[in-house]
Parts: C-alpha cells; sequence; structure tokens
C-alpha cells in the first residue's frame, strides 16, 4: 500500500503533514524520547568506571544503536503494553502493539542531514520474508563523539512516511548503502527539531 501513489509530488508535504499528525504519538513525545535517550547514553558509566563521552568515544554506528535500544524502552515505559522494542527481524524498531501500522522504523546518521539504508531499502520486500521498507520513519542526527567533544549533540530530528520506492541504491555492484531521493527527503519527512 503506497499512500502517495498517484499524488502529485506539490501534495506529498500535506500528505506527510497529515499522515504525522493522525499518528498516536505526538511530536514533542517523539522528541523528549530522542532527547532523553540521547542524555542517558552520555551518562553511562561502563563497569562504573569508564564514562561514555569522556573515557570512551562510541563510533557514529554504536550511537546509533544505543538509540535504537533505548527509544522503544522509553514508549514501552510509558504506555506499558501498547508499544513495544522490535522482538524479531520482522519488526519495525518501535512496535505499536494495537496497531502495526503505526510502527515505527528508526535511522541514525551523523551526517548533518542524510539518512542511509541498506541496498534492500531500495528493494521492495518480497511478501513474509523481510521487514516492510514502507511505513513510518524517525530520522536523528547527531555530531560524531570526539576527543574535542564529549557530549555531542543531536542536530535534527525528523518524522515522515516513507516507501521503498524513495531510496536509492549505489549504483555500485559492491555498494552496499541507499540514499533518499532529494523530494522524499525534503517532503516526506517533517521536521521535529533542529539544534540552532
Amino acid at each position: 500500500m503506497n499512500l502517495y501513489e498517484n499524488l502529485p509530488i506539490e501534495q506529498w508535504k500535506e500528505k506527510t503533514t497529515q499522515l504525522v499528525n493522525e499518528h498516536p504519538l505526538k511530536k514533542e513525545e517523539i522528541v523528549d524520547a530522542v532527547l532523553t535517550s540521547w542524555n542517558k547514553i552520555f551518562e553511562t558509566y561502563i563497569g562504573n568506571e569508564l564514562k561514555i563521552g569522556r573515557d570512551i568515544k562510541p563510533g557514529p554506528q554504536i550511537l546509533g544503536n544505543y538509540l535504537h535500544e533505548l527509544i522503544p524502552i522509553y514508549f514501552e515505559k510509558k504506555y506499558n503494553g501498547e508499544w513495544q522494542k522490535d522482538k524479531t527481524k520482522m519488526d519495525k524498531n518501535l512496535v505499536c502493539t494495537y496497531n502495526n501500522f503505526y510502527s515505527i522504523e528508526i535511522k541514525t546518521s551523523s551526517s548533518k542531514k542524510d539518512i542511509f539504508g541498506n541496498r534492500s531499502y531500495a528493494i521492495q520486500a518480497e511478501a513474509e520474508k523481510t521487514k516492510k521498507k514502507q511505513g513510518y520513519y524517525l530520522a536523528i542526527n547527531f555530531e560524531k563523539c570526539t576527543e574535542e567533544n564529549e557530549k555531542p549533540n543531536i542536530t535534527l530530528i525528523r518524522f515522515g512516511w516513507l516507501e521503498h520506492s524513495d531510496w536509492i541504491s549505489q549504483t555500485s555492484q559492491t555498494g552496499q548503502q541507499s540514499r533518499l531521493s532529494r523530494d522524499s527527503d525534503s517532503l516526506k519527512l517533517i521536521t521535529l527539531y533542529k539544534k540552532r
């Protein structure tokens, strides 16, 4: 089900706004979940000795993995039984237990604005074999953790609806990455938060 099918591109932004406004999670609480989860990462100690950010500088992929774990837990605790963390590879990262339509895939990146998927995001999933690529997406961009920057910032939080056709695979046969088309990036994701 492509919610943008036969919709002129001039109406994409309006459709995205409608979908975001209809989602049961409010924009403000999504932002709070992301920022709270991010802050918790940098309050964490490993072995009660090594503080993340100060003593350990996780790479972007690790920081993204932490967000993938913490954001669903935030909503699990807030809405007991209504939201949960993914349990199978077929699940979106944040599962709406009463209506899977509202489940959310989380994408993170240390890029200034772009988010990326693996090559499979640009290919329509065969029935029952892989996670569906269409649906709600939460896109989070953040600064890298460096020697000079012990507590990097979340720079951008966006939310919207994407289809597998919004992703463009790398042209190289060995390339494993996909990116969003320019129109999809600007018209199908609504900015919820931007660091000033």
